[in-house]
């Protein structure tokens, strides 16, 4: 069985007209493989959660991306063994790309079409001991200073100001809560669905 791991919790916050953010970085350990889901851009607290965990950027051998928005992604380099995967497609450093098929072969993560955050978001599902666990990055996000509330109607209505498609994220608000026992979101706490 897979075990995930938030190893930097993600942030968003305002200090002096400045823009603070990183999204959540998880770990998932399965089949003897390292595979972390959004590394996002706060390089110092990535290292620090990394060895932590007896690990450095050369032990990750896959990099899952929900979306393409920077603070999400742009530490993806820094894991030069690593495979890179979004949506659709596998990205290596000897430059090739090929098509993913939404498949890790050596995994049995489901990749989750959500759009309405993002036209391309994908959200992934991990069975665990505990569950169901389904890292959702920014379907669900809170600011620093926002209450985070996690009941059925507060999650779908969560407003969130860079969203592209409302309907499609309430439909994949929907689906995800449906099938998650856990939730990790872009930027916030980790949380039990309710249901």
């Amino acid at each position: 069985m897979a075990k995930v791991k938030v190893l930097v919790e993600g942030y968003a916050r305002e200090v002096n007209r400045i823009e603070h953010a990183s999204s959540t970085v998880t770990l998932i350990q399965e089949n003897d493989k390292n595979i972390i889901v959004d590394p996002g851009m706060d390089r110092k607290k990535l290292l620090e959660a990394l060895k932590k965990e007896g690990l450095s950027p050369k032990d990750i051998n896959v990099v899952l991306l929900t979306h393409m928005h920077l603070d999400h992604i742009l530490l993806a380099g820094i894991f030069e063994n690593a495979e890179v995967y979004d949506s659709s497609e596998i990205y290596s450093f000897n430059g090739t790309i090929e098509p993913s098929y939404q498949e890790i072969p050596y995994s049995k993560i489901e990749f989750i079409s959500t759009p309405g955050h993002d036209e391309f978001h994908t959200s992934f599902s991990v069975d665990t001991d505990e569950g169901k666990v389904v890292i959702a990055s920014d379907l669900f996000w809170w600011k620093d200073n926002q209450e985070q509330k996690t009941d059925r109607e507060s999650l779908l209505n969560l407003e969130d100001p860079y969203v592209k498609d409302k309907d499609a994220l309430m439909e994949s608000r929907k689906k995800v809560l449906e099938i998650a026992d856990i939730i990790i979101p872009g930027h916030g706490k980790m949380f039990k669905v309710e249901k």
